[in-house]
């Protein structure tokens, strides 16, 4: 129980990377907030978890919903030692289709939702907290028709150093976790990819990684209840790359 009596928040939980990484929080003791903007798929990870989690339906783009989801907290747990700001999303688009409307839709979510969340969070945050940022090996890659969604994830990478300095005085670490091929109900909300077009790019792609197969939600929680934890306590400011080994060694691209 590595995070025994901790009070956590992880937003963007209802599916996915966020959905698992609640789990493993939990099971490590932690109580968790889920976040996100559809309560229902929420309460059912909330219910699944059990008495270590409630659910709290909030928008990350939203100011007043991040208030009053700090508010709540505070009301019902003081504080909080863990916030996993997962939230966010895209979609390929060619370069020369981007509109103002794409730009402010993932910047929206991917960069201001991180920014809102940490801001409205920052005063319940206890000294020697930990904030973990969901980025993205796409930020490394320069994947085709990806620019945009990449360059929101290089964007978040930075708050990791830049806040790592601002926050020193409190000892709160700052960190990112880099997923790599994690296949999650978005390939196809998102991404638009038909059940068999996803299993066809796993299985094209996991030949390229060296652990021999591509990522699951729980493996991120497992890096994020790492950086949560007093384990990784001289930690802060890295982007921790979790994708098997895929582009520390892989010359190509997926």
């Amino acid at each position: 129980m590595q995070l025994d009596g901790k009070i956590a928040l992880v937003t963007g939980a209802g599916t996915g990377i966020g959905r698992g990484t609640a789990h493993r929080l939990a099971e490590e003791g932690a109580f968790v907030y889920v976040t996100g903007r559809n309560l229902e798929p929420l309460q059912a990870v909330a219910a699944d978890i059990g008495e270590r989690a409630r659910a709290v339906r909030a928008d990350v783009t939203d100011k007043d919903d991040l208030e009053q989801l700090a508010n709540l907290i505070r009301d019902e747990h003081g504080g909080l030692d863990i916030v996993f700001a997962n939230a966010g999303g895209g979609h390929p688009i060619p370069l020369a289709e981007i509109t103002t409307e794409d730009l402010d839709r993932q910047f929206g979510v991917n960069v201001k939702g991180v920014l809102f969340t940490v801001q409205a969070m920052l005063p319940l945050l206890r000294d020697g907290s930990s904030i973990i940022i969901n980025t993205s090996i796409t930020a490394d890659m320069g994947l085709a028709d990806f620019s945009l969604y990449a360059a929101t994830k290089a964007a978040v990478r930075s708050f990791t150093k830049s806040w790592t300095t601002d926050l020193k005085h409190r000892r709160i670490r700052v960190n990112g976790v880099s997923p790599g091929v994690v296949p999650t109900e978005a390939y196809t909300t998102e991404l638009g990819m038909t059940d068999a077009q996803v299993q066809e790019y796993i299985d094209r792609v996991t030949p390229e990684v060296p652990a021999g197969r591509v990522g699951s939600a729980e493996d991120i929680g497992d890096a994020v209840v790492f950086l949560a934890s007093d384990a990784s306590n001289y930690i802060t400011g890295v982007d921790l790359v979790v994708d098997g080994g895929m582009t520390a060694v892989y010359a190509g691209k997926a």
